[in-house]
């Protein structure tokens, strides 16, 4: 899939001000610092379409982009991040569990996880909450060009082990580097699928 535009739409906290189009809907999520940022202006081949910024926890609220014209990219508040007060983390959660709730646009999630670290607790936690909800998603895998590929299949492989305790399959998975253009045709091809199969027509 070619990017031919991208433009932001709109931010806000509240699920029902969400965009009102039949659009299909992609929603990126993950601990804040996981590099979801620049994930997304990698997958639009865009500098600054999502804000990128140093301090972890900045994305606070449901952002929508208008991607061709014909599908929405939703950049969604990161979860877990300790210096958030309790009483954010809470709306944030909240807000979370409603847009999953209540967005009929959407088609699948991607939760983002940094692969330099050994699976996480709350990575876990979100993923089997996300399953218990019937909630579709795939994993991605960031920050790829930080270790060497055996070091990459090492950690993924670790992943799949532990999901497969408690899933039936492995759900499905793209390893990415925002840096260096890893894993932008496969994510991209893979939404560009789902939309055909929707019977979208592509201009």
């Amino acid at each position: 899939m070619k990017i031919k535009s991208a433009e932001f739409v709109m931010s806000n906290s509240d699920v029902e001000k969400c965009p009102k189009s039949r659009l299909p809907e992609y929603a990126f999520i993950g601990r804040s610092n996981v590099g979801k940022s620049s994930l997304i202006n990698m997958l639009t081949d865009r500098k600054s379409l999502a804000k990128t910024s140093g301090r972890p926890g900045k994305t606070q609220l449901i952002n929508h982009f208008l991607i061709n014209k014909n599908w929405h990219l939703v950049d969604l508040p990161g979860y877990g991040y300790a210096r958030v007060s309790k009483s954010s983390k809470k709306t944030f959660q909240k807000f979370i569990t409603q847009y999953f709730a209540l967005r009929e646009q959407l088609v699948t999630a991607f939760v983002l996880v940094d692969i330099r670290h050994e699976p996480q607790t709350i990575d876990l936690e979100f993923m089997q909450w996300l399953g218990e909800n019937g909630i579709p998603f795939s994993i991605i895998f960031t920050k790829a060009d930080k270790l060497k590929p055996m070091a990459i299949k090492r950690h993924v492989e670790d992943y799949k082990n532990i999901l497969l305790e408690t899933w039936e399959n492995v759900p499905n998975y793209f390893i990415t580097s925002s840096s260096n253009g890893v894993g932008q045709e496969d994510v991209l091809g893979y939404i560009e699928g789902l939309n055909k199969n929707m019977n979208l027509e592509f201009h």
